[in-house]
């Protein structure tokens, strides 16, 4: 993808690493499942609020490659929780123009799953007030390995093999890299989300575990991206430069 810079004080591609549902649920003697479904219901809130500031893409960290390891029952769980959301909240989804993507591997979903999530993907296509990447049997080096099979399986000149071209190839293929990477409880690592597109994302981490990451944490996350200096790797002074020809 382009690695040309945002100057804006509000990202327009906001990625967040929904963490914490499990812990969340633990803390109020609640079992996990408990924490997913609360998950999914602020995912809601936080979709109309990136609505309301103007964010044009939301890509959600739903469920890894490696989160089949989990348990069986929870991840029957999470397949359980999926088909319902979709089922509930596609209609008004669809109603508020939000187009929702499917970000990783059909491989392994369940073939009524996956048909849900094909009619979700088909109904809202056309809608353009947000964007909802959902990043569901999703891996960051998994995605860049299929980009590569894809590349060499079309026989790709090895000097037509750059950023762009690979961009093309990824689950993100068209869209603007994440400006922002917001991670929820805590923990100081990427999870293996995004890693080329978030190569000069903004991060910031919260000890807000995802179920209680309400709007006033949204902007606290806005507002530290906001004071942010983006570089990608040039000088202040280009920066400025580059700002003073986007007026």
């Amino acid at each position: 993808m382009s690695l040309a810079p945002t100057l804006t004080r509000i990202p327009y591609h906001l990625a967040i690493i929904m963490d914490g549902n499990g812990r969340w649920a633990k803390a109020r003697g609640l079992p996990r499942l408990a924490g997913h479904r609360a998950g999914t219901e602020n995912l809601r809130r936080t979709l109309k609020a990136c609505v309301r500031h103007g964010i044009k893409i939301l890509t959600i960290y739903a469920f890894s490659t490696e989160n089949w390891g989990r348990p069986a029952e929870e991840v029957r769980g999470l397949m359980s929780i999926l088909e319902q959301v979709i089922e509930r909240e596609l209609k008004e989804l669809h109603e508020q123009g939000v187009r929702i993507r499917h970000v990783g591997r059909v491989e392994g979903i369940s073939p009524r799953l996956l048909k849900k999530i094909e009619k979700a993907v088909e109904l809202t296509k056309h809608n353009d007030t947000i964007i909802l990447n959902v990043a569901f049997n999703y891996g960051g080096r998994q995605e860049i390995i299929d980009a590569v099979k894809r590349i060499l399986q079309e026989a790709v000149p090895p000097d037509q093999v750059d950023d762009a071209l690979l961009g093309q190839y990824l689950y993100t293929a068209g869209q603007p890299d994440p400006d922002l990477i917001v991670r929820t409880s805590g923990e100081m690592r990427v999870s293996n989300f995004l890693i080329w597109q978030g190569a000069y994302a903004e991060l910031y981490v919260t000890p807000t575990y995802w179920p209680d990451f309400d709007e006033s944490e949204l902007q606290k996350a806005l507002d530290h991206y906001a004071a942010r200096e983006r570089r990608f790797g040039l000088t202040a002074e280009q920066m400025k430069r580059l700002a003073g020809q986007g007026k």
